[in-house]
């Protein structure tokens, strides 16, 4: 990214620490080089600043003349990112920076995740912690590691290492929007052992491809009625598997379980002397799904590509069993909830199926605002799989956030939104997860609110941030900040 491309932007406070964070390879469980970053960067402006085993950072800022004796504020986001890209480009997440640039009124980037979940809230810190003009009590900024691929970093918070009253998550992505309760998730992953078998004679290999779905957030999208590659490609599967006798070598769909699919690609054996059929009855599924999701996914692409053979299949037995398992596996909201209007309550997502050291690897997750059913739809997913003889495992899990309307935060930041924009911001529990319920188990004394600009497609390339509602979020934190008596 050329920062003259930027140079226009305001705030400018924060769209420079947005640039530099760009410039720093940042995947989970990789985090290594924003974290020394983050202490230079502590170091440089003369910031007390620690970091606990796990690797989350803490940077503390003295309060403004006046106000040292206001309730210390800690402001919060996570420094991993997503890593996802198209299947054309070429791009290391562990080496590259990413390749942002202003598309009208958003800034996107070149064929990758643009990071700014979070990266505009950990630049937003950064220019708190270095304006002089902000008004403020004593500041506490928390930079958390993994969350994106386990919460890591909360989970391994200690206690004792915050002494704020006030936590202000700045991971949300609606401006205008204030979040005080979100979804508890577990993950459960599938593993199926199969035998390799030799290639028959008389039959010709194919690579189905679906791509070009929007995908996103399996929280925040879920209930938009997505395209999932892995359910697109397994439907054709499932149904030319019993009408000509196709053969599976590999299945390849999705990457990260908490992003809905974007692409899978399957390489197949269909019998020469039912070839003909079978690209006749491909064209008209290909024209069905089309149609299906003409609204929602308008620029799907389902391909047929001859290539070669390939070295070897899977046996029938395991092919039959992914292939139900798959095809019944639940995907998408399961229950609305019954005290916040147009909330998800349950849903669950299916996210991943891969090929890995002679095992096939599904991964799902699932989400919940009420415990009980997070359990219930991890257990029918289990279930699914444990009928077809495949392995299955659940994670740890995470909890969910219970709203507290009579928040003083969220008091205050209501009449701070009012003050600036003259109308109230909407209060909303959010189905994504947010780090804040594992803040509550080591420091249930917290006031928290979430809050962040407008973000679009996260989780995929497709994510892109809006320019004016990072002006209204700098704005907004800086008001909230003042009004903390």
């Amino acid at each position: 990214m050329i920062m003259e491309n930027f140079s226009q932007l305001t705030p400018k406070e924060i769209w420079n620490y947005f640039y530099e964070i760009t410039q720093v390879p940042r995947p989970s469980k990789k985090e290594e080089k924003i974290i020394q970053f983050l202490m230079d960067f502590g170091k440089q402006n003369n910031l007390k600043t620690k970091k606990d085993i796990a690797g989350n950072v803490l940077i503390l800022k003295p309060a403004t003349k006046g106000k040292e004796n206001v309730p210390t504020v800690i402001l919060q986001s996570h420094v991993d990112m997503v890593c996802e890209k198209n299947n054309d480009v070429s791009f290391d997440f562990d080496n590259d920076a990413i390749q942002a640039y202003v598309d009208g009124e958003w800034v996107r980037a070149k064929g990758t995740t643009l990071g700014a979940d979070d990266g505009i809230g950990v630049a937003a810190q950064l220019a708190v912690l270095t304006d002089k003009n902000i008004e403020h009590g004593p500041i506490e900024c928390l930079f958390t590691v993994d969350e994106e691929t386990g919460l890591t970093g909360a989970f391994a918070l200690e206690e004792g290492f915050l002494n704020g009253k006030y936590l202000l998550n700045l991971d949300s992505e609606d401006e205008g929007e204030v979040y005080i309760g979100c979804a508890g998730g577990i993950d459960t992953t599938v593993s199926f052992d199969y035998q390799s078998e030799q290639v028959p004679e008389n039959h010709v290999a194919y690579k189905i491809i679906v791509k070009g779905l929007k995908g996103g957030h399996s929280g925040d999208e879920i209930q938009k009625g997505l395209g999932n590659s892995n359910k697109i490609l397994n439907r054709l599967l499932w149904e030319a598997s019993s009408l000509f006798d196709i053969r599976l070598s590999t299945f390849d769909g999705g990457n990260l379980r908490n992003a809905i699919p974007r692409e899978a690609f399957a390489v197949i054996l269909v019998p020469s002397m039912l070839e003909k059929e079978f690209i006749e009855y491909f064209n008209k599924y290909e024209a069905d799904i089309k149609s299906e999701l003409s609204v929602t996914e308008p620029d799907l692409i389902v391909k047929l590509e001859v290539t070669e053979n390939p070295t070897h299949i899977i046996d029938e037995d395991t092919q039959y069993n992914l292939l139900n398992s798959l095809y019944a596996c639940p995907h998408g909201v399961i229950a609305w909830s019954q005290h916040i209007k147009g909330l998800v309550e349950t849903s669950t997502n299916l996210a991943s199926v891969k090929f890995e050291n002679g095992k096939i690897i599904v991964t799902t997750s699932q989400r919940s605002s009420v415990n009980s059913s997070k359990k219930d739809i991890a257990n029918m997913v289990e279930s699914v799989f444990s009928m077809a003889g495949a392995d299955v495992t659940h994670g740890s899990g995470y909890p969910g956030w219970t709203p507290n309307p009579k928040s003083k935060v969220l008091e205050i930041a209501i009449k701070s939104y009012v003050n600036l924009f003259g109308k109230e911001p909407q209060v909303k529990a959010i189905h994504a997860g947010l780090e804040c319920g594992l803040f509550l188990e080591k420091y249930p004394n917290l006031d928290m609110i979430s809050f962040g600009p407008t973000l679009r497609g996260v989780h995929s390339p497709d994510e892109k941030l809006n320019i004016e509602s990072v002006d209204k979020f700098w704005k907004y934190l800086i008001e909230i900040l003042k009004n903390i008596k």
